[in-house]
C-alpha cells in the first residue's frame, strides 16, 4: 500500500507523479491534499475563484496552444467578464498556459474571495487583458421557468424550460423538484437546456437520465477488452419519461451531460438542438489517500447506447440552433414567441425530428 512505502512525504508524491506519467493521459494525476479538497468542493455546494471550467483542446480545431474555456459558472467572475465557451487561455497572471496542466491552472484560478487574477484570452480572433476578481461561486444546479408560446388556432401552448449548470450532489433532487413545479402548470412539453455544463458527478449523471427514460439503456462502460459494464433503467425512477423533450447543447456541454444527452438522443425520447458537444468520453474514478492527498484515475471510457465513441468527436445533435439565439431562460421564451427576431424557433419544431 502506498501508505505503507518508507520513504519521506517528498519522495511518496514524486513517486506517485512519475508512475502516473507513464500512463500519458492528461485526465489521471495525483492531488496534494489542497488541490484534492478543491475537487471535492467543485461537486458540492460552492467554491471561491472565477467560475470556469477548463479543458484540453479536443478537436483539432487548429487552436492555438494554451487551455479552452469549456464553460463560465452562471454570474460568476469569468461570466460577467464575458468569457465564453471555446476561448483559449493563453496565460494566467504572468504564466504561460502553452505547457500548464488543467489542474494546475486550476488552482492558479482559485483562491482567496476578494483577491485578483489576471488573464490573457484568446477570443475569436481578438486577444483580451482581462483582470477578475474571485469570488465565491453559487453552484445551485438547476433554474426553471414557464413559457407560454402562441399556436395557431389553440390556446398557448406551455412550454417548461429546466437550465442545468451542473452535475453536483444536489443536481438530481433539483431537476425533479423543476420539473414537478413546471408541471403544476400542466406544460405541454420540457426543454432541457445542457449547454455550458461542463459535468460533475457520473452516479447524477445516470440518475438524472432515468428521471426523462422509461426504460432502456444508459451508458455503456467500456475498456481494453469491450463492454464491461451496463447502466440502464427500468422506468422506476421515471418522473417525466412521457411529455414531450427537446435538449439543447454545445461545445461546453462536456462528460457527465454527454452521457445524458446521448442516451436521450439514442433512446428516441428527446431532439437535440445546438452544436457538437465537448467530446469527453473518459471516466475518473477519485481516490482519497490517508494523508489527504488523492488520485484521480481514468478507469474506463464509454459509449452511448448506439455504442458510439464520442472522445474527441462529441454527440452531434439533431438540428442546429437559430443563430444568436440566447442562455438565459428570458431570452430562450423570448425565443419562442416573436418570429421578427432572429432567434425565433417554431414551437412546433421545437419537437420536431
Amino acid at each position: 500500500m502506498l501508505t505503507n512505502l518508507s520513504m519521506g512525504k517528498v519522495g511518496l508524491d514524486t513517486s506517485i507523479r512519475k508512475m502516473l506519467a507513464t500512463l500519458d493521459d492528461p485526465f489521471t494525476r495525483f492531488l496534494e491534499p489542497e488541490k484534492f479538497k478543491s475537487l471535492r468542493s467543485g461537486t458540492q455546494g460552492s467554491f471561491t475563484g472565477v467560475g470556469l471550467s477548463i479543458g484540453y483542446p479536443m478537436r483539432l480545431d487548429r487552436l492555438p496552444a494554451g487551455l479552452v474555456v469549456i464553460s463560465a459558472s452562471p454570474r460568476g467572475p469569468a461570466d460577467k467578464a464575458g468569457i465564453l465557451s471555446g476561448d483559449v487561455i493563453l496565460k494566467i497572471d504572468d504564466s504561460n498556459t502553452e505547457t500548464m496542466g488543467i489542474y494546475d491552472a486550476a488552482e492558479r484560478l482559485q483562491g482567496p474571495e476578494g483577491t485578483e487574477v489576471d488573464l490573457t484570452i484568446l477570443s475569436g480572433p481578438e486577444i483580451k487583458q482581462l483582470s477578475l476578481m474571485r469570488a465565491k461561486v453559487s453552484l445551485n444546479p438547476v433554474q426553471s421557468r414557464l413559457c407560454e408560446i402562441p399556436a395557431l388556432g389553440k390556446e398557448a401552448s406551455r412550454v417548461g424550460y429546466i437550465k442545468l449548470t451542473s452535475f453536483n450532489q444536489n443536481a438530481s433532487g433539483a431537476v425533479r423538484k423543476a420539473i414537478e413545479t413546471l408541471r403544476s402548470y400542466n406544460v405541454n412539453g420540457f426543454v432541457l437546456d445542457l449547454r455550458d455544463n461542463s459535468g460533475g458527478l457520473f452516479p447524477e449523471g445516470v440518475e438524472i437520465t432515468k428521471i426523462w427514460l422509461e426504460k432502456g439503456v444508459i451508458v455503456y462502460i467500456c475498456d481494453g477488452q469491450g463492454v464491461r459494464d451496463i447502466y440502464d433503467t427500468d422506468g422506476s425512477y421515471a418522473v417525466a419519461a412521457t411529455e414531450l423533450l427537446a435538449v439543447l447543447v454545445n461545445k461546453g456541454t462536456a462528460s457527465a451531460s454527454e452521457i445524458l444527452a446521448g442516451a436521450l438522443k439514442d433512446n428516441n425520447r428527446a431532439v437535440l438542438f445546438g452544436e457538437p458537444t465537448y467530446g469527453k468520453g473518459k471516466i475518473q474514478s477519485v481516490f482519497q489517500l490517508s494523508d489527504g492527498s488523492g488520485l484521480a484515475v481514468t478507469v474506463a471510457r464509454y459509449e452511448t447506447p448506439a455504442h458510439t465513441d464520442i472522445d474527441k468527436v462529441g454527440v452531434i445533435p439533431d438540428h442546429p440552433l437559430p443563430a444568436a439565439f440566447p442562455k438565459d431562460d428570458e431570452g430562450f421564451c423570448s425565443c419562442l414567441q416573436d418570429p421578427a427576431f432572429a432567434c425565433y424557433l417554431n414551437g412546433l419544431e421545437l419537437f420536431s425530428r
